[in-house]
């Protein structure tokens, strides 16, 4: 059990909003507070230009976590921003871990996570608060099966 805080961006796409509080209770549930800085519907931005959204907004929330969690539901592949997060982050040489979205059987991944993570995880606490102290840097595929290497391309479960 982890006891302590941790500064996190949750990279995620909107429609999966209702999701990070579930996800910051399982977490919590492992003794591990986790600060959130991501941009949800509850604190919302009204900026419309993307390049500003990226580098005025994003770039600051990212820079302050040390891990960024990606959110990983049927539609996450295709999200911009989230794909531009994961890369950002990565230059940043911040730790990167995906988290499967409560339930999720069969999705694919952005290709810039299957790139760059540290850890892939499925929905369990434990898994979860591993993957982002650095306790672990196991990945698994949504079906639980491990996932031991890295192909160029996205991999589907």
């Amino acid at each position: 059990m982890a006891d302590g805080i941790k500064n996190v961006f949750i990279s995620h796409i909107h429609e999966d909003d209702d999701g990070l509080p579930k996800l910051k209770d399982l977490v919590a549930k492992q003794g591990l507070a986790v600060r959130d800085s991501s941009i949800t519907s509850e604190k919302p931005n009204e900026a419309k230009d993307p390049e500003y959204i990226k580098h005025q907004i994003l770039a600051p929330q990212i820079e302050w976590a040390s891990t960024l969690v990606v959110y990983i539901s049927p539609d996450t592949k295709d999200s911009e921003y989230v794909t531009w997060e994961i890369e950002y982050a990565q230059k940043l040489d911040k730790r990167i871990v995906g988290v499967w979205a409560r339930g999720e059987k069969e999705c694919e991944i952005p290709a810039a996570l299957d790139q760059y993570r540290n850890a892939l995880v499925g929905w369990n606490g434990e898994s979860i608060v591993d993957a982002i102290t650095g306790k672990s840097d196991a990945s698994y595929k949504c079906t639980g099966e491990p996932y031991e290497y890295r192909p160029i391309n996205r991999f589907k479960c």
